[in-house]
This record gives structure tokens, C-alpha cells and sequence, in this order.
């Protein structure tokens, strides 16, 4: 096991170099990139005026008035009347005075020590803003699929013990609902009912924590803590559990009609012996399956929407927000450790197969 578990930790280089070449390559062919955007920013501004260019804005923009020039060609849209000395300093300031293949080596070098470099208009290191997003993003992750798994795979066993009842069927009303209702207007909805809307004012509308959290004692800081997360989870785990259920639920019907849980039961095992001493554990290898992308995606994309209808400062906002005003670093440093943490959750997978299941050995199968 330790041989597999290197084996995979080596493929992590090849795959992550992988994502940051092609991640690094679209990026050069995307329109509208921090230097037109600068660019963009300035022409529409009054003489006199700031920008913010991540600092010495004002200097820039009176260096860019003072030396206009109407017949300058540029390979930057609306450049056109700008002093080329100005755009090399703008392609300097953003780190587009090399060339590209340069400038990919130098990421390469910088990511192995885990140096994100840093935001082009928050002015500060990459590494630190997703340091300061990340227990927002996790804990709407964490609790999104524990209690999405807690519900999903004791429903979906007893809909496939009693398939076709009257149970499986209220129920699967219940499953149909969860995955047609988005996730954020469901999350609209709580706000309406349960956030001071047109109804109730129970829960707090915006943020993980109350303003004066730090003046709590621990056992208050837990209660605020939950009574903040609780509708942002709650809308997460709607959209969530549906597909966990089915899938569980199909996954044990399979294997119930397979050979050897006839074979079981001609033994004399009890019914309860035959579904959770073998069915179980051989169901829940294609339920397990799903986690990593589970949980990471919640991370990310999952918790996006959910994160702008609560005002929650999470990664998702962050990737979003960074992508729209092309700040590249952040959304480079982001694909980033979203593409280092999947590999290891998906490592994390495949080794709680062997838990699950004794009989299954990574170490006869190559990589």
C-alpha cells in the first residue's frame, strides 16, 4: 500500500503541470486581460482622476494624458492615443513585458514553493486570500456533505429494501424535489420566509459570524456559528442529497439481484445480516466514488450562489470575482489548489475502498 500511495503522489507532479499548462494557455487567449482593462479604465476617466492599478494609479494615468499620441498602433484594444513607453509600463506592471513561455517556467518555479505571487488590484499575495476565504468555503463544504451523506445513504438502503412501497414512493416525491429545485432559489426562498423578508425574522441574513463574535465565550460562539450556517447548508444539502440518494438506492438493488445474496440467504443468514454484512459494503464502493467530487465541488462552483444570496466572503465569491475582473494570479492560484486538493481527495478515496473492503488491492494494479 505505501508503493501505491508513492506511486500516486508522483503522478500528482505530472498532473498538476498538466493543469497549469493548459490553464496558463487560456488564459493568454482571453480577451480583455488586465492591461486593456487598465487601459479601458483610464480612457473612460476625467484628467486628474485615480485608478486603481494595484498602486501609483494617478501617476500612471497623468503619464498616459501627458503623452497621448494619436497615431500609435497597439496590439491592446482602445490603446489607440496612448504613449507606447506607457502601455510597456503597464504590460511591466502586470508581467507581460516577456515572453510567454518565460513566464510560464517562472509560475512552474513559483507554484513548486507554493508562491501564488500576488493580486493585481487587492494587493495582496494570493496564498492569503485564499487562506482568508477558505473557512467559509469549508465549512459550507464540510457540513454540505456529512449531513447530504447522513441523509442520502440511509434513505436511498431503506428505498431499495422497500422498493415500490408507498414509502419509496412519498419519498421519491420528496428526492424529485431536491433535484429540480436549484439550490439558489431555494436559498431566495429561506431568505423570504425565515430572514426578516415578508415573514420571519429568525435567522440572520448575511455572514458566518455576528458582528461581536469575538466577545463570546466558546459555548455562545458555537450557537452563533451554527445559527449562521444553518439556512446556507440547508440550501446546499437540498440540491445534494437527491443524487446521493438515487445513486445509493440503485446501487443496492444491483447488487441485491446478484448470485451470491441468494447464496446468502439458502445459508440461513438473517435478512439483516445478508444486506449489511455483504450488500452494504459492496454498494457503497460506487456511493464513495462520488465523494471527492462532491466535496471539492462544493467548494468551489457548488457554493457560489449560495455564498452571494447569504453575503459570505468564500472561496466561490473570490473565484468569481477574480475571473471577472481577470485578475490572473488569483484565478490561476485558485485553479491551482483546487486541482492539488481533487487529486488528494480522490487519494483519500481510493484508500477508504480498502477499508470498505479488504479484498480490494491497489498494490496488483498499475497505475
Amino acid at each position: 500500500m505505501l508503493a501505491y500511495i508513492l506511486r500516486r503522489l508522483l503522478l500528482m507532479i505530472p498532473t498538476l503541470f498538466g493543469v497549469m499548462l493548459v490553464s496558463f494557455a487560456i488564459v493568454q487567449f482571453v480577451p480583455g486581460g488586465p492591461v486593456e482593462r487598465a487601459i479601458a479604465q483610464l480612457q473612460g476617466l476625467d484628467q486628474g482622476s485615480t485608478a486603481n492599478f494595484g498602486g501609483g494609479g494617478g501617476a500612471m494615468a497623468g503619464a498616459a494624458t501627458a503623452h497621448a499620441s494619436g497615431d500609435v498602433a497597439s496590439r491592446y484594444r482602445g490603446a489607440q492615443g496612448l504613449d507606447p513607453k506607457f502601455i510597456k509600463e503597464l504590460e511591466k506592471q502586470y508581467g507581460f513585458d516577456k515572453p510567454a513561455y518565460e513566464r510560464f517556467w517562472m509560475l512552474v518555479r513559483d507554484y513548486s514553493t507554493f508562491n501564488l505571487g500576488k493580486s493585481y488590484y487587492r494587493d495582496e499575495p494570493v496564498l492569503q486570500l485564499i487562506k482568508e476565504k477558505l473557512p467559509v468555503s469549508a465549512s459550507l463544504g464540510l457540513w454540505m456533505t456529512l449531513i447530504s451523506y447522513a441523509i442520502s445513504i440511509p434513505l436511498g438502503v431503506a428505498k431499495a429494501i422497500r422498493d415500490g412501497s408507498r414509502f419509496d414512493v412519498w419519498t421519491s416525491a420528496l428526492v424529485i424535489f431536491g433535484y429540480a429545485v436549484p439550490s439558489f432559489l431555494f436559498a431566495i426562498f429561506l431568505v423570504v420566509m425565515l430572514c426578516g423578508g415578508s415573514f420571519w425574522q429568525i435567522f440572520p441574513l448575511r455572514g458566518l459570524t455576528s458582528d461581536n463574535f469575538a466577545q463570546f465565550d466558546w459555548p455562545h460562539k458555537a450557537l452563533d456559528y451554527l445559527w449562521h450556517v444553518t439556512l446556507p447548508v440547508v440550501a446546499l444539502v437540498l440540491g445534494s442529497f437527491a443524487t446521493s440518494t438515487l445513486l445509493t438506492k440503485n446501487s443496492f438493488l444491483d447488487e441485491i439481484k446478484k448470485a451470491y445474496v441468494q447464496t446468502a440467504r439458502m445459508k440461513g443468514l438473517s435478512e439483516r445480516r445478508v444486506l449489511y454484512g455483504h450488500v452494504f459494503r459492496n454498494a457503497m464502493l460506487i456511493v464513495i466514488a462520488g465523494f471527492p467530487g462532491a466535496f471539492v465541488s462544493a467548494f468551489f462552483t457548488g457554493s457560489l450562489l449560495i455564498e452571494q444570496v447569504f453575503s459570505l466572503d468564500g472561496l466561490g465569491y473570490l473565484s468569481y470575482d477574480s475571473l471577472i475582473n481577470r485578475d490572473y494570479p488569483v484565478v490561476l492560484g485558485n485553479l491551482y489548489v483546487f486541482a492539488l486538493l481533487g487529486l488528494v481527495v480522490n487519494l483519500i478515496s481510493d484508500l477508504t475502498y480498502t477499508w470498505i473492503d479488504p479484498r480490494i488491492d491497489f498494490e496488483t494494479r498499475e497505475v
